[in-house]
């Protein structure tokens, strides 16, 4: 199991950062299959139309999510991410993202992601907490499939509200 870890400021939970590299160059295979997202990095390229963008983000942690997660950071977001499913990451592309394409293994310049295959689903909670949780304030984007993401949000504000939480129901597994 993954701890938590921060390094150059960047926090992260994956499997192994050492992975990396392979992920980079599958990040750069896919890139050349991914048009639309390389376009619109060039046509936006230094003017950061989202600039001020808090995006957390649970999509399936694959090297072509990997792609669109430098494709908003180029766009000036910031982002947090983890995955929407435990069977469905993709190591490699977890710790390039961390990484970064100017970043190295010990000195991450990437984007804070919380997944790796194989997660339980007490550590997947964790993992959707952390990408929701910024250091200084929420996020003002979700980028969500299959709601997990945003229910934890619309749950967490209706207790909130209410001042309770439900009572644990053993044999529940959520």
């Amino acid at each position: 199991m993954p701890t938590q870890e921060t390094r150059q400021g960047i926090e992260y939970r994956v499997k192994d950062l050492n992975l990396a590299n392979f992920g980079r160059q599958e990040i750069r295979l896919a890139e050349q299959e991914m048009p639309g997202l390389m376009s619109i990095r060039e046509e936006y390229r230094g003017k950061s139309p989202l600039a001020g963008a808090r995006i957390s983000g649970s999509l399936h942690m694959t090297i072509q999510t990997a792609v669109l997660i430098e494709t908003l950071a180029d766009l000036g977001a910031d982002i947090r991410w983890a995955s929407c499913n435990i069977f469905s990451t993709q190591d490699h592309a977890a710790a390039a993202a961390v990484v970064g394409p100017e970043g190295t293994i010990e000195e991450p310049k990437g984007i804070p992601v919380f997944a790796w295959m194989g997660e339980s689903l007490a550590e997947y909670w964790e993992c959707t907490v952390a990408a929701m949780t910024w250091p200084d304030g929420p996020p003002n984007m979700i980028l969500d499939d299959g709601g997990d993401a945003t229910m934890l949000v619309l749950k967490g504000h209706e207790f909130e509200q209410s001042g309770a939480v439900p009572e644990f129901m053993a044999g529940d597994p959520e």
